[in-house]
Order: C-alpha cells, then sequence, then structure tokens
C-alpha cells in the first residue's frame, strides 16, 4: 500500500531515485544496510553531497537556502532516502537549530549561522538534558550570569549525542534563579573550543561511543550569541522540540526496517515453512504494516502543515510516540525473526575492517545492538508518558 502522489510527484520521486543511485556512495549505504558505525567522514562526506545538490536542509524556505519543496516532496525524499539506505544527516544543526534561527534569530544570527550549518563549517549538538532535568527539562540549572558583553556559563548538560565531534553547542541556560521555571531560561549558542568545555564520554552497553556529558566551568559566551530574548528561551526549546519529536518518530527509517523485515522473514525457515507463513508472526508483522501506513498519512499532514506556516504542536507528540512504538517493535521482530543468529554481539563486526565471519542473515550482526539502543526511542526528546500529558492539555484541555 502507498500513498497517491501527481505525476509531477512522480516526476520527482524518479528525479530522487536517479541522485540516490548516481551520488550515494555504495560503502556508505552497505554500513547502514549491516548496522555499522559511520565515522565522522561518513557523515561529513553526505553533508556534503546533500549540500552540493541543495537538497540539505529540504524544510528550510527557498531563501535560506532551502530547495523550496512542497510537503510531498519532502515526504517522498525522506522515504527514498531511507530506502536506499542513506545515512541520516546530523540532525542538530540542519533538523533542529536551523528552524529556530530562522524563527527566533535576529538578522546577524542568520547571516552568520545559516550558511555555516549548510557548508559545514560547524558541527552542533544539543545542550538540553542534564543529570536532573530529562522529561522534566524546565528544571535545568546551568547557569547563565550576565557579565558585561559576556554570559558566564557553569553547569553540567548530559546525553549530548556525537558532542565529541561538535564545535558548537545550543544550551537552554537559567538566567533567572527568582523566575518560575520556564521564564528563567534562555537559549545560548556555545564554543565548544572555549576554555572551560569540557567533554567526558558515556560508553553504552554496546561499547559504542555515542552519547557524551559536557561540563562547564566559567566559560565566557558573547552575549550576541543568545537566540530570541533573554528568559525567553522556553519558547525556542518548545519549537525545536515540535521538530525533533517529529523527527525522532522516523517514518522512513521504519519504511526501510520493515522492507528489510520482510525478507528475513521469507528467508527464515520454521517448522519447514517460511517465518512469514506463521500466523503469529505474520498477524504481528501485518499490524505494525497497518500502524505505519496510518503514520504516513498523519506524517505528510503535519508537514502540511508546517509548509502552510504552521507550527506541529500536540500531532509532534503523536508522531513521537507512534513512531517510536512502531520502531521498536520492528526491531524487536527483526530481532525475533533472526531467532539465534541474533544472540550473539560481535561489537568489532560494527567497525570498518571486521574480517570475521558472517553472522547469519543480512544485519544479523547489528541486530541485538539495534534492539537495545532502540529502547531509548521513547524516552528522549520527552519521553512517552510526557507527549501523553502534552497531547491530554493541548486537546483535551485537561
Amino acid at each position: 500500500m502507498d500513498l497517491n502522489f501527481t505525476p509531477e510527484e512522480e516526476i520527482f520521486r524518479s528525479e530522487v531515485r536517479r541522485f540516490l543511485a548516481d551520488k550515494l556512495p555504495a560503502r556508505l549505504s552497505a554500513k547502514v544496510i549491516n548496522g555499522k558505525h559511520l565515522s565522522k567522514t561518513d557523515m561529513e562526506e553526505w553533508h556534503a553531497i546533500l549540500h552540493a545538490r541543495g537538497w540539505l536542509a529540504n524544510h528550510w524556505p527557498a531563501e535560506h537556502g532551502g530547495p523550496g519543496w512542497s510537503a510531498a516532496e519532502k515526504f517522498i525524499f525522506e522515504h527514498e532516502c531511507c530506502l536506499a539506505s542513506a545515512p541520516r544527516i546530523v540532525p542538530f544543526g540542519v533538523n533542529m537549530l536551523g528552524p529556530v534561527l530562522i524563527k527566533y534569530g535576529n538578522e546577524a544570527q542568520k547571516r552568520h549561522w545559516l550558511p555555516r550549518i549548510l557548508d559545514g563549517s560547524d558541527w552542533w549538538c544539543q545542550g538540553y538534558s542534564e543529570p536532573g532535568a530529562g522529561s522534566d527539562l524546565a528544571a535545568v540549572t546551568t547557569m547563565a550570569v550576565r557579565d558585561g558583553d559576556h554570559y558566564i556559563v557553569d553547569g553540567q548538560k548530559t546525553w549530548t549525542t556525537l558532542g565529541q565531534h561538535a564545535n558548537m553547542i545550543f544550551c537552554l541556560v537559567r538566567t533567572d534563579r527568582e523566575a518560575k521555571k520556564q521564564e528563567g531560561i534562555s537559549f545560548l549558542l556555545i564554543d565548544m573550543t572555549t576554555p572551560g568545555v569540557e567533554v567526558r564520554p558515556i560508553i553504552t552497553l554496546d561499547g559504542a561511543h555515542e552519547v557524551n556529558e559536557v561540563f562547564f566551568t566559567n566559560v565566557r559566551v558573547p552575549v550576541q550569541n543568545l537566540v530570541g530574548e533573554e528568559n525567553k528561551g522556553w519558547t525556542c526549546a518548545k519549537y525545536l522540540l515540535t521538530y525533533e519529536r517529529t523527527n525522532i518518530a522516523g517514518i522512513g527509517l521504519s519504511v526501510a526496517a520493515l522492507e528489510r523485515l520482510k525478507r528475513i522473514a521469507a528467508q527464515q525457515m520454521r517448522n519447514g515453512r517460511p517465518l512469514a507463513d506463521d500466523p503469529s508472526f505474520s498477524a504481528r508483522l501485518a499490524r505494525v504494516e497497518i500502524d505505519l501506513e496510518n503514520m504516513k498519512t498523519t506524517n505528510l499532514r503535519v508537514i502540511a502543515a508546517v509548509a502552510g506556516g504552521g507550527v506541529p504542536g500536540a500531532e509532534s507528540s503523536m508522531l513521537k510516540i507512534r513512531g517510536t512504538q512502531i520502531r521498536q517493535e520492528i526491531s524487536s521482530l527483526t530481532r525475533r525473526a533472526m531467532g539465534p543468529y541474533a544472540r550473539p554481539f560481535i561489537a568489532e563486526a560494527l567497525d570498518d575492517g571486521y574480517t570475521g565471519m558472517p553472522i547469519g542473515p543480512e544485519a544479523a550482526a547489528s541486530a541485538a545492538a539495534q534492539y537495545f539502543n532502540n529502547r531509548k526511542l521513547s524516552i528522549f526528546g520527552g519521553s512517552n508518558e510526557i507527549q501523553k500529558n502534552i497531547i491530554s492539555k493541548m486537546i483535551l484541555g485537561l
């Protein structure tokens, strides 16, 4: 089942497919298919290829470097990239900070930062969560005290994804201790090469270095790096989170993962016949496919609303909840479909240069790692329980 597109949109789909066939390096798509770790160089390479084509920031307005696509074109591009096993763009600069700067940044900030996001001059990471401020993000305690033309920043951020590669971080900082929690927060851009910034790795269960803690000790940040008004950063924070949550839903990733799961289920045998014919397994497979098709339609409606000048509201929370549940179910079914092949975990098999024996069917080496890593999807970006509270307040008025 698929959505119906106009003849013009089908022409665009063909154009995207040709571009991916011509420009997507085979070694990058192979790494994505097999769940291997992407290096910083890998991610920068795909970023540069998309930027050269003008397709990197596909949801930005044309006047700021976006391609000026319709909602359907954005939808088509994301899905075709996922089906071709293209790497995901590192979202922090392009998908999160960019929209915030376009909406809330001053002209000088737009002129300076937006081109640097596009050409890869800056690698951004996100400074939101703290040890005591996760789902209750307004509880941030990292302080920024005004000192002439600078803020002095002290505090700690955690779960900073890919912060080891970043030279810039956008942060929520407290600039008024006396105000209510949401009213005393500001949105600040911080150069990570500034004295007093320290990045410490957090090694996850699979041995990967994906996340970090970041410490700030007397870090001097120019006041000109304040986005929006002082103590009004919560407005920027909420706006950014709607884009993050929509991105976390990962509809295109689920489409590609479901196609891979179907191939595996057709190859793996149970009681002398393909696993795809097993009534219990096929029922779960059908259920997740139906849910995913419904999500496609909802995602397209949200994209269309944003393209028309709207802002994703409760819809982004809905997408985040259902999208993460679907991704978790697909990874669970994939691990189940592989049976004993999914049990061994060889961390080295996810790195370049691994010369050991292949492990069972497609992507078997990464099945366990992806399953456990995907458990976080329903927690980060605002836990699904918190998203349900947001939906009940915004829609039901509870």
